[in-house]
């Protein structure tokens, strides 16, 4: 279907891709996986003729349909449905000519090819696709014009998903949908009859809705079979055979080197000498391979934690306006706690973040917070509260009117942001670095409570995973509203859900959740069977918290060890280097001396602490299945 043989491309003179080459065979369901800014997407815009490439070729079957979502449907008084229904721009233009055609033989023509792509069945196949993705029928029978940008995007991916492409490009689908739009997608792209190219970095989805994963790293392409995980293990497993063998190389060559230094200049030994020179030569070591693991974030703690209950709700409502959302809202947050907050788009989600942060006011009843509490709330609308033509170091001056520039350079390489990006204005940041910025910002002061709307839309795995590491060091209250099952699984212990108008513990797990969702647990008569109740939750909140609590300096111990590595390697290669300096040996031996002492304690150092990194993580891995 998709062959790409030897692509170069270059944005401003920095390599995107060197000679890359990928095929994709027909029917394939392919994830694509890379760093953020590795140039996934500027890859579907030349594979869509969009751009072109600096070298080498890119070549899709003839006759074969190329579908993508390039932008959010546009705001029209077509409904819905007729906007979806206009995407698949064959079967529109087929009926149009039905009307005027004359030709007998065409007009048969026609009705056999709408026979083939089954128009008669569009309008009940487009419903199906808008109510998978959170689209109820009154919805449908709207006009796009009253939707927002969000919901307008759903209405391009269902178009794509009807016009049903033979190669199918989706970047990043899932960012404007809920969980439940999400599981629907899954399901869809497994069955989807066609080839599937998705950018994402959903490891539930890339697990569960294709076959194969593309990586993109260090301007190249590689074609793994089956989904992340199997990528993730196969790749550790490459690396660390190209490393082994890149080592054993590199000890030949030594040992050759050492050989050619010591018997170079005697003419009984110039003939071995030079003999090895040329082995040397045919000698080439692999590339090392290594992981290009995101930076860490790091939350400022809390400066205070409240006592319990640290938020009450007592009946209360809210909205916008003179309309309620939310109504018979009574519970209640403490300090340790960590929830997700689920349910279908549109019920009142984003809403009840807002009233938690103070963005919005109780219409009714009564809401109590304890006092000096502070709560950072993220949201991809506050995306515009950053200031474009600032640096993120500029963007902190403020917040540090006394400190010296190295503290606040400090403050924002903790956010994971490097030099360079730390003096980049921020309209020219990617999305993950402004996301991770606004998470620095608002966490500057040390809140005592997160709240985190869709923080994962803009990161790649890597920083997503750095994420889930942060909050699990972070001592505050934790409220995530998220489509990423992985986030939820590891972070949380609490499932709130919006649904009915109100705001409502759910007393099972994500898994029973999702089960819900897709009708797999259901019982006699079609109904779903009654869930089991968590008898003591507040127990198991404290459970919860004792366990995060417990591995907490495990963690950091690992986390040390592996900077303590870091640093002795790095001495070690000092070392290794000047030993691999001919000119050294022409000096004081004492000198020579000396430097292997150093390589062979730097050595016994890195085993030492390897050995104790191994214990540590043996101790977490226990610790976490407990």
């Amino acid at each position: 279907m998709l062959t790409i043989t030897n692509l170069t491309y270059r944005i401003q003179g920095r390599p995107l891709f060197e000679g890359a080459s990928v095929v994709l065979p027909d029917g394939a369901k392919a994830g694509f996986v890379g760093k953020n800014g590795s140039g996934k997407t500027t890859l579907f815009k030349l594979i869509q003729g969009q751009m072109s490439p600096d070298g080498g070729s890119i070549e899709v079957n003839k006759r074969a349909r190329i579908g993508g979502v390039a932008q959010e449907a546009p705001a029209t008084n077509l409904s819905v449905l007729e906007t979806v229904m206009a995407a698949d721009t064959e079967r529109a233009e087929l009926l149009a000519e039905a009307e005027t055609a004359t030709d007998g033989h065409r007009i048969a023509d026609i009705h056999m090819r709408l026979a083939d792509i089954d128009a008669h069945t569009a309008e009940a196949r487009a419903s199906t696709i808008l109510k998978g993705l959170g689209f109820e029928q009154d919805r449908q029978l709207a006009p796009t014009s009253e939707l927002s940008g969000g919901w307008r995007m759903r209405v391009a991916l269902a178009g794509v998903l009807f016009s049903q492409p033979d190669l199918l490009l989706l970047d990043e689908p899932t960012n404007y949908l809920d969980l439940e739009g999400t599981l629907w997608l899954e399901k869809y792209l497994a069955t989807y009859p066609y080839t599937v190219f998705m950018i994402s970095h959903d490891r539930d989805l890339l697990n569960k809705a294709v076959d194969s994963i593309v990586h993109l790293e260090h301007g190249k392409l590689t074609f793994y079979k089956g989904g992340y995980d199997t990528f993730e293990e196969t790749r550790r497993m490459q690396m660390e055979l190209n490393n082994k063998s890149r080592e054993k190389t590199l000890a030949q060559i030594a040992h050759l080197q050492k050989f050619v230094d010591r018997f170079k200049a005697k003419a009984t030994k110039a003939a071995q000498a030079q003999a090895r020179v040329k082995m040397i030569a045919k000698l080439k070591p692999p590339a090392a391979m290594f992981d290009e693991h995101s930076a860490p974030f790091t939350f400022q703690q809390p400066k205070k934690i409240p006592a319990s209950p640290m938020i009450t709700f007592d009946d209360v409502s809210v909205g916008y306006g003179d309309k309620v959302i939310l109504k018979r809202i009574t519970n209640r947050l403490d300090p340790e706690d960590r929830i997700a907050l689920v349910g279908v788009n549109g019920n009142g989600k984003s809403t009840f973040a807002k009233l938690l942060a103070g963005e919005l006011k109780p219409m009714g009843g009564e809401m109590r917070k304890g006092k000096g509490l502070e709560i950072a709330y993220f949201a991809q609308h506050q995306m515009d509260s950053l200031k474009p033509d600032q640096t993120p170091f500029e963007h902190v001056i403020d917040l540090m009117p006394y400190d010296s520039e190295a503290k606040r350079r400090s403050r924002v390489a903790q956010m994971g942001l490097t030099t360079s990006r730390m003096d980049t204005p921020v309209k020219n940041l990617s999305g993950g670095e402004r996301a991770r910025l606004l998470l620095g910002l608002i966490t500057f002061g040390g809140p005592g409570m997160l709240i985190l709307d869709e923080p994962t839309n803009h990161l790649d795995i890597d920083s997503r995973d750095a994420l889930v590491s942060a909050l699990n060091e972070y001592e505050g209250a934790v409220l995530i509203i998220s489509h990423d099952r992985h986030l939820i699984d590891a972070t949380v212990d609490k499932l709130w859900i919006a649904q009915n108008g109100t705001i409502e513990e759910f007393d099972h797990d994500l898994d029973t959740y999702q089960k819900m969702l897709t009708g797999k647990d259901q019982g006699k008569g079609g109904k779903k069977p009654a869930v089991p109740v968590v008898e003591d939750r507040k127990a198991a909140r404290q459970d919860a918290a004792a366990k995060r609590a417990e591995v907490a300096p495990l963690r950091k111990a690992i986390k040390d060890a592996e900077q303590k590595v870091a640093r002795l390697r790095t001495e070690l290669g000092k070392v290794d280097a000047i030993l691999a300096d001919p000119k050294i040996y022409d000096g004081a031996p004492e000198r020579v001396i000396s430097l292997g002492k150093d390589k062979a304690r730097f050595e016994a150092e890195i085993a030492k602490v390897e050995e104790h990194w191994l214990e540590l993580a043996s101790q977490l891995e226990e610790a976490e299945k407990a």
